[in-house]
């Protein structure tokens, strides 16, 4: 990772991200602890994930925008528009302004795509290709590592003075983060517009991910596991008054799981450079369904804790690789369409997981809700693993040979067969 931070400008961009990620890492969970405690309800405070990922279903609009925009300007001016984004939490008094909680949410989950997607372009336009996944290793292993404090401050600070206290330290670490990625020494020439018909042009990403088939795979087996994966943000709950512990408990756990991510972070370039991003990503998606499938089968509180630790490991392997095997086979002028399209194709999933969980965990045992969590994520490891086999027999175009093949003149989709957009599980 130290090669990394020997470029022009990496330590000052990571000392931004740092900045805005621990603000994120204080406030994410206390949106949903916010709620569970002003309305009482599990399924309202799973819902507030649900509102933080509906944004991705709109993304290509993003994506077709950032790649008409240069990637410093538009993460600072991000930062700073999501620092304004968080204040209404100030307006919160009870289960009457319930909505506020949800708006924010939703405006959180749009800076969830564009400041991504930027950072995506920044990085590529600032880094060798060889130091990538040092550079996505270093940023994801602090966001994960906030979990060690993140959840721990925000659900105090919480309890001791309110959300509104917690809305202020996130927007400020929003403002910080901007002012100190706007220092970097940085010459960007403004992208052109590609002059497809919008069409063509929003879907520029998709059609790029579809003809990449080492992305396309990994998107599928993602796809799969992301599908379940968020029924586990409303059962979180149900499984606090099982053990007959307090909603705060939650960020204990979360925590436990930030010790596993420091562990990921720190060795998943080892597994890259190893084993390559495609087969690291099997690996992490088939510990994290024998993660899930430990909390189904038990009632000791330890075995949970152990199975929040691996899930905490999996967590890196799973998006440094995926996320570094994307920026490595897509050009530059597609990064921001391909960056989105990657999140509405998972988001998508995610969206209806996290709705339809909501509603399961009122309906049935949080025990068989993980039991399915992690037989659906067996299923996505195994059929990544037949994938891959399929592709070693062919050859993968490199990189340059994918940027310069032309696109398609017209939409991959037949808006009038397929519908207003591409509907993919990535």
């Amino acid at each position: 990772m130290k090669q990394a931070f020997r470029q022009p400008g990496f330590t000052r961009l990571f000392a931004g991200l740092s900045t805005s990620m621990f603000g994120d890492a204080v406030m994410l969970l206390v949106l949903s602890m916010w709620v569970k405690e002003i309305t009482g309800s599990n399924g309202a405070a799973g819902l507030t994930f649900f509102w933080m990922v509906v944004p991705a279903v709109f993304a290509p609009v993003y994506g077709m925008y950032l790649d008409r925009l240069r990637r410093k300007p538009t993460l600072v001016w991000g930062n700073l528009l999501s620092a304004v984004a968080v204040l209404p939490l100030l307006l919160v008094r009870g289960a009457d302004d319930v909505w506020i909680i949800y708006t924010v949410a939703f405006l959180y989950g749009i800076s969830f795509v564009v400041l991504p997607a930027s950072l995506n372009g920044l990085l590529k336009e600032m880094l060798p290709e060889q130091l990538l996944v040092d550079a996505n290793s270093s940023i994801q292993t602090v966001k994960e590592g906030y979990r060690l404090i993140g959840p721990l401050l925000g659900a105090g600070l919480f309890a001791w003075l309110g959300g509104g206290a917690v809305a202020v330290v996130d927007a400020v670490s929003f403002v910080v983060a901007a002012v100190i990625i706007a220092t970097i020494p940085l010459a960007e020439d403004r992208p052109g517009r590609s002059g497809e018909h919008w069409w063509a042009e929003m879907s520029g990403g998709v059609r790029h991910l579809v003809r990449e088939p080492l992305i396309k795979h990994l998107l599928v087996s993602f796809g799969l596991t992301i599908l379940v994966l968020g029924f586990t943000e409303a059962s979180i709950y149900a499984l606090l008054d099982f053990y007959d512990k307090p909603v705060t408990f939650a960020g204990v756990l979360v925590s436990v799981q930030g010790v596993g991510a420091i562990a990921g972070g720190l060795t998943t370039s080892l597994w890259v450079r190893r084993i390559g991003e495609p087969a690291t990503v099997a690996v992490g998606l088939a510990v994290l369904a024998v993660s899930a499938g430990a909390i189904a089968l038990t009632s000791s509180l330890w075995v949970v804790a152990v199975a929040f630790l691996t899930v905490g490991y999996t967590l890196p392997m799973l998006f440094v690789a995926f996320m570094t095997l994307m920026q490595r086979r897509t050009p530059q002028r597609l990064m921001g369409r391909v960056s989105a399209a990657v999140e509405t194709l998972l988001g998508a999933p995610q969206a209806i997981s996290i709705a339809v969980g909501a509603g399961l965990v009122t309906l049935i045992d949080f025990h068989l809700i993980f039991g399915i969590v992690g037989a659906v994520t067996a299923v996505g490891a195994a059929y990544l693993v037949v994938a891959l086999r399929a592709v070693m027999g062919h050859a993968v175009p490199a990189l340059d040979e994918a940027a310069a093949a032309p696109e398609p003149s017209g939409p991959l989709l037949d808006p009038k067969v397929d519908g207003p957009g591409p509907v993919l599980p990535g």
